[in-house]
């Protein structure tokens, strides 16, 4: 049995502050994405031991890999880190104080090489061996910058770290533990912030469309919570008539891009989101069709502290054959069941707790 291998711990930087401070259901969700993340973006054939609340404890028995493949990996999981932040904090729907911070998360990682074994407790493997704690000791240190890179000797074999990226600056260090002094060294990760492009909104574009239906209705609630009942996927088949269920719906939290399969009377279609904005008076989102001929479009504006305004238009792609099919298909009969629908939002109101 091997006894010896590579320790990866990447840990998220500011989580205790992050769950104590916001908003527990959505901070959990938002960590569970990242967690995800961190594990899909292993490449190097780390297994994981266990997930420690912010932390995945990684480890590979073996020979120590190379420095270089070993930073190749924390770039990775670094990059696809922030740039799921980023991505996030431009397509959110929800501004509760978890999501509006999520930004302000980052990442460590540490990187340790030493003697440990496993074990098994029923269904759980388990890690065993001084360097196991020496590596989770060092997660407490004294750098202060949260977003960096340590490795320990034990990983470099004597030899000095090399600069991978021409604004890498190692710096040295040492950790008084029980079991004695532990060296190790540290470049700080945040200017890799500056080489990752968010991938571009997808644009709304209503050239070619044309409104075949426009319904209303007052409500007599606040903004957030008629957004909630009118804009999450998991109740529009509670009110929107001649829908009977949404699926492919995710655990993670809402955003402009995210999609979902709406099971219709005549079929399924599959419908995404594809545009949102926000202020504290007005939100308007849209969801378009897979086939990009139909975007409907949301208009919530306050009209009082407990009193909101819903509007919903209906766009299609204006062309002869769309006419023909819209004559056919008595098109103008579908604003009175909407308007309709809009009704049975009222006793879906009281049920949203938030």
């Amino acid at each position: 049995m091997e006894t010896k291998g590579l320790l990866f711990i990447p840990d998220i930087s500011g989580f205790t502050r992050f769950v104590t401070e916001s908003e527990i259901n959505h901070s959990r969700m938002i960590i569970q994405e990242l967690l995800e993340l961190l594990i899909n973006a292993n490449q190097i054939g780390l297994e994981v031991s266990e997930i420690e609340g912010d932390a995945i404890l990684f480890y590979k028995f073996g020979e120590p890999p190379e420095l270089e493949v070993l930073y190749k990996q924390v770039e990775k999981m670094f990059c696809l880190f922030h740039k799921s932040l980023m991505s996030y904090d431009r397509r959110k729907y929800c501004q509760c104080n978890a999501c509006t911070s999520a930004a302000n998360l980052s990442l460590k990682v540490i990187t340790h090489y030493g003697e440990f074994t496993g074990y098994n407790v029923k269904n759980f493997s388990k890690l065993i061996g001084k360097d196991v704690i020496v590596a989770h000791q060092l997660l407490k240190n004294d750098i202060k910058q949260h977003e960096y890179w340590l490795v320990t000797n034990g990983l470099l074999q004597d030899n000095a770290p090399a600069d991978f990226k021409e604004w890498m600056n190692w710096n040295d260090s040492m950790k008084q533990t029980e079991t004695g002094e532990i060296y190790f060294h540290y470049t700080q990760l945040s200017q890799l912030k500056n080489e990752i492009a968010d991938d571009p909104l997808p644009p709304l574009n209503l050239s070619g469309k044309k409104k075949i239906c426009t319904v209303s209705k007052t409500y007599e609630t606040d903004i957030i919570t008629l957004f909630h009942a009118s804009g999450a996927f998991e109740y529009r088949h509670l009110w929107w008539d001649g829908v009977k269920k949404v699926e492919g719906l995710q655990h993670f939290l809402p955003r402009v891009g995210m999609k979902s399969t709406w099971t219709l009377n005549n079929g399924e279609t599959l419908y995404y989101s594809n545009s949102y904005s926000y202020t504290d008076d007005r939100i308007e989102f849209s969801e378009m069709n897979d086939k990009g001929d139909q975007i409907i479009y949301f208009t919530l504006i306050k009209v009082a502290p407990n009193e909101t305004n819903l509007t919903i238009d209906i766009y299609k792609t204006s062309n002869w054959i769309t006419n023909l099919i819209s004559k056919l298909s008595n098109q103008k009969e579908q604003g009175p069941i909407l308007q309709k629908s809009l009704e049975k939002i009222v006793p879906l109101l009281k049920d949203i707790h938030l």
